[in-house]
């Protein structure tokens, strides 16, 4: 592996559901020195939730590296990060039960990641998502994941891929502002094109409800899914 070459691997990994539950992807990508991706790799979940999404993701990532060389693994996902590196001794010593006395969720997973990490030195480290001039790792992990979800099919350097493009629920604006007449550029509605995860389910302008941990984008009556933001605001 080209990882022995090296005294520490960067990397990032993420999860997508389009519904939570709800078509889901998970993706990992391994950085170059200078913190260029490498190598990555994506794949379909099938109807899965965001947390399945992200502990997949993080599962293939351990077992794509080699175990032997230090590993910086950045990610967005804090129900993740909290799973591996603050819960798990807790549920081990529980036998695999949480303090309430319930089975842990993804208990699978879990034990399997924990069976990953057994003897290799793994330091996580939380990015925020979706932000201007955030990690450019989990960026591209982040849309590599959402493509894995919307397509439902695999991807990666091994495929021969292309780079993945923009999450396919970024708002057009996001992309390219639309022009005038005049030639300048011109802003849609007033309102933001940025996207967050939402913190708490709720429900968009559109009457459809949206969940936990998708992405969502403020439109000119409040927060709801992205397109409706485009279709709202345009």
């Amino acid at each position: 592996m080209i990882e022995r070459m090296r005294e520490r691997v960067v990397a990032a990994c993420d999860g997508a559901s389009k519904g939570n539950p709800g078509p889901a992807g998970w993706a990992w990508v391994v950085a170059d020195a200078s913190e260029t991706p490498v190598r990555w790799e994506a794949g379909p979940l099938g109807r899965a939730t965001n947390n399945i999404a992200e502990l997949t993701a993080l599962e293939r990532l351990l077992a794509s590296t080699d175990p032997g060389v230090p590993l910086e693994v950045r990610m967005d996902s804090q129900y993740a990060m909290k799973a591996v590196t603050t819960w798990l001794p807790g549920w081990k010593r529980n036998g695999w039960k949480t303090a309430a006395g319930k089975p842990v969720a993804n208990q699978e997973l879990v034990v399997r990641i924990d069976e990953l990490l057994d003897g290799r030195s793994v330091e996580f480290r939380y990015v925020p998502a979706h932000q201007v001039d955030g990690d450019k790792l989990n960026d591209f992990a982040d849309r590599a994941a959402s493509q894995a979800a919307v397509v439902q099919e695999a991807a990666g350097s091994g495929l021969g891929s292309p780079e993945p493009p923009p999450a396919p629920d970024v708002p057009a604006a996001r992309k390219a502002p639309r022009r005038g007449s005049s030639g300048t550029a011109r802003k849609s509605g007033g309102s933001s094109a940025r996207t967050i995860k939402a913190k708490f389910p709720g429900r968009c302008l559109c009457g459809r409800s949206y969940a936990a941990g998708e992405s969502i984008a403020k439109n000119d009556q409040g927060w709801g899914h992205p397109e409706c933001r485009t279709v709202a605001a345009g």
